[in-house]
């Protein structure tokens, strides 16, 4: 008579077969589990809650505000600059501010202050003269934006120094016309003008890759042959300013001598052979008034 099968063989295949019931009611889920199915390789994390997001915004500002403090510090501001409110979504229209009319229609329009209720201003800076590598790191420490408006004459012996400037910053730095030779606008006969305005159009577009759209005549002087012969080149809009910056003053084109939401700052490409201080000591005076008062600096091609 044969012998039936040993106690502890009998004991493990009861064990197997309980195991595999018990894979096969769970689904093969891990233990502690809820009976899920894992997710499959490679899908996606489940989308960021809004307290999620919220918290990473938050979390970002404080970094860059710390940054800027800390450049602020470096190149001795007394304040840290304020961070400018977001664009608008739609570009403010901009019209020719009263009593700078041509008789012309259809023009670019001629203004010194942008349409807006922010507290935001605009630093714009002329010609291209002095080519002072610190003020390129200034301003790409600090995050300050700004707009420069060239004349041939001053940026032809170094090209480079403008290229390195336009990309100095993530979102660029705009590259404008401000003439091929700075002449005395409406002197010139309407063809002279064009070639001054045009030609600087073409030399922009040749050397930075982007026929600019803002135009400001030297020393803020222009008739309608000026606004004719710059539309007549792509020109959208002619910013002049609200008041100038210099290292050691500032000047007001208003009576009260004050910024107001949307005033154009000008400066220029100055350093200590022409003014009482260089470059970076300009930013120093600009900034130090702009945020004292409040102010934050913005982007002018967001707005125009």
């Amino acid at each position: 008579m044969a012998k039936g099968p040993s106690r502890r063989a009998l004991g493990a295949a009861l064990l197997v077969a309980a195991l595999t019931s018990t894979a096969a009611c769970g689904g093969g889920s891990e233990p502690g589990s809820s009976g899920a199915p894992a997710p499959a390789a490679g899908q996606q994390a489940p989308p960021k809650t809004a307290a999620q997001l919220a918290a990473e915004k938050k979390a970002a500002l404080a970094e860059r505000r710390a940054a800027r403090a800390a450049a602020a510090k470096k190149w001795g501001l007394k304040q840290t600059p304020l961070e400018a409110p977001a664009p608008p979504e739609d570009k403010p229209k901009i019209t020719t501010r009263k009593g700078f009319e041509t008789d012309g229609e259809g023009l670019p329009p001629v203004f010194t202050t942008v349409p807006t209720k922010e507290k935001v201003v605009f630093l714009t800076i002329d010609d291209g003269a002095e080519k002072d590598p610190a003020l390129i790191r200034m301003m790409s420490d600090l995050k300050i934006p700004y707009s420069a408006f060239l004349s041939d004459y001053v940026v032809s012996d170094d090209y480079a120094y403008f290229a390195r400037m336009q990309k100095s910053q993530p979102g660029g730095v705009a590259l404008h016309n401000h003439t091929l030779n700075h002449k005395y606008l409406p002197g010139l006969s309407y063809a002279r003008q064009k070639r001054e305005i045009c030609g600087m159009q073409d030399v922009i577009e040749k050397k930075y890759g982007k026929r600019p759209e803002l135009f400001r005549p030297p020393y803020g002087n222009y008739n309608e042959d000026t606004l004719r012969a710059a539309k007549s080149c792509g020109v959208k809009a002619v910013p002049l300013w609200a008041s100038e910056a210099f290292p050691d003053h500032m000047e007001w084109r208003e009576w009260d001598r004050d910024l107001h939401p949307g005033d154009i700052v000008l400066t220029h490409f100055r350093g200590e052979e022409d003014w009482k201080g260089s470059m970076p000591d300009m930013i120093r005076r600009v900034m130090n008034v702009i945020t004292s008062k409040g102010y934050a600096v913005g982007k002018l091609e967001d707005y125009v």
